[in-house]
């Protein structure tokens, strides 16, 4: 096929392929999907080897939100029976870190509901990451805390953040259709602040929210052209009590397209696998292996992902192998020109500069675990002093359904882990 062998080419040379032939790939058929997985596989080994990264997410805060993002089951007026509270303590937050890393994560990911930290969440932040590089010193620290005000990022980096999350999430052209409460140049903004402050800058999007093709392919160039170090690609979970609910356009076979152009749009950069893969790949999640390099180990900020043993089976039997601590995650030309910055992790050139391929070297030195720290949107939500923990509810039984058709039988809330009094799922 012309066209991946093109897009193949251009991948391998870090070459920016054009907006036609992004949008040819999601135009694919059904027919051609494994040749475009293949493709795509030949550019994310060519920068990542066989290797996946493991991130693990530790909700320090979680619900409460006065945002109004429609896809986020923390939301301001969110029926979704999620779990409430207020700031875990941090030898709490410390205990899942610690487990989320004794299951092979890399980078730890610490994201906290509300529209962005105050200065005494940046001391609750500290504290945190305090008590777990006490016990884990040699772990990469992600923050996603919302939007950031002047001097935050440089606050975070003085106490140990390596990388920053915060997730485009749609185009420009749609984002306020999704939001009203803050604005898409908003996200710009703390991106830029984080990227000009030396963290690695981890940005994403959400598929599955009723975008077009053409929004699709807007937020990757926007993402690339912001020199993301990583991109977490977030499949929308449609909680029910949101209004998003009954979302359910994705089929693993359009996901796995999603992921591919993301790929050849950005070649040499971190994509993560993150929110609802289980929902929406679910059986072909081995086949998104070969596309992204990057995934979220266990469960998710209020969704439970498949179990953690589940996830290190599925890699070592796809014939990869998880990422190490002392294994670099960024090709060598972008870890350079991160340390030169200053940055934590991440490359900080843009993700298609034009050096040549033989640079590609040994990988990195670690992209993002933050995917969209908050899959499926990273979540803000307003400051409570009660926590409020949420009874279980029962689960709705397994039913067939058609394309389209609304499936809550896939989307198990989380009741375990960070907030509760059962051990996490790492």
């Amino acid at each position: 096929m012309d066209l991946l062998d093109t897009l193949t080419a251009k991948g391998l040379n870090r070459e920016l392929p054009t907006r036609e032939e992004a949008l040819a790939v999601l135009a694919t058929t059904d027919d051609e999907l494994l040749d475009v997985v293949a493709a795509a596989g030949r550019v994310r080994r060519q920068w990542f080897g066989r290797r996946v990264k493991l991130n693990y997410l530790v909700n320090l805060k979680s619900g409460l939100c006065p945002e109004d993002c429609n896809y986020c089951s923390q939301r301001l007026g969110s029926k979704a029976e999620i779990l409430k509270y207020t700031w875990l303590k941090p030898e709490e937050a410390a205990q899942a870190a610690v487990a989320g890393v004794a299951g092979g994560a890399k980078r730890v990911c610490l994201v906290a509901s509300g529209r962005g930290p105050t200065d005494r969440d940046i001391e609750r932040v500290a504290s945190t990451i305090g008590a777990i590089k006490e016990q884990e010193p040699g772990v990469e620290i992600c923050a996603c805390l919302g939007l950031l005000s002047d001097n935050q990022a440089e606050r975070l980096a003085a106490v140990g953040v390596d990388a920053y999350n915060h997730n485009l999430n749609t185009s420009e052209g749609t984002y306020g259709d999704i939001t009203t409460t803050h604005t898409y140049a908003d996200r710009v903004d703390t991106v830029q602040k984080a990227h000009g402050a030396g963290l690695s800058a981890c940005s994403g999007l959400i598929a599955g929210m009723g975008e077009s093709d053409e929004d699709l392919v807007d937020v990757v160039y926007a993402l690339r052209e912001l020199g993301s170090d990583s991109v977490p690609v977030n499949f929308l979970i449609p909680f029910e009590g949101t209004p998003l609910a009954k979302e359910w356009n994705l089929t693993p076979q359009r996901c796995l397209r999603i992921l591919a152009m993301v790929r050849f749009v950005c070649p040499d950069v971190e994509v993560r696998i993150a929110g609802g893969r289980e929902v929406h790949l679910r059986s072909l999640q081995p086949l998104g292996l070969h596309i992204a390099n990057s995934i979220f180990l266990g469960d998710y900020l209020t969704s439970e992902g498949q179990a953690g043993q589940a996830d290190l089976d599925m890699i070592k039997d796809a014939g990869f192998e998880v990422e190490g601590q002392g294994e670099m995650t960024l090709p060598r030309h972008r870890a350079d020109v991160s340390a030169a910055v200053g940055g934590g992790c991440g490359g900080a050139s843009a993700c298609g500069s034009h050096e040549t391929a033989a640079e590609t070297a040994a990988t990195g030195c670690g992209g993002h675990a933050g995917g969209g720290c908050g899959p499926c949107g990273d979540a803000h939500a307003a400051p409570a002093e009660q926590g409020d923990t949420v009874e279980p509810v029962a689960e709705q039984p397994a039913a067939d359904a058609e394309p389209g058709e609304l499936r809550s039988d896939l989307v198990k809330v989380r009741r375990r882990g960070a907030g509760t009094e059962l051990a996490p799922n790492a």
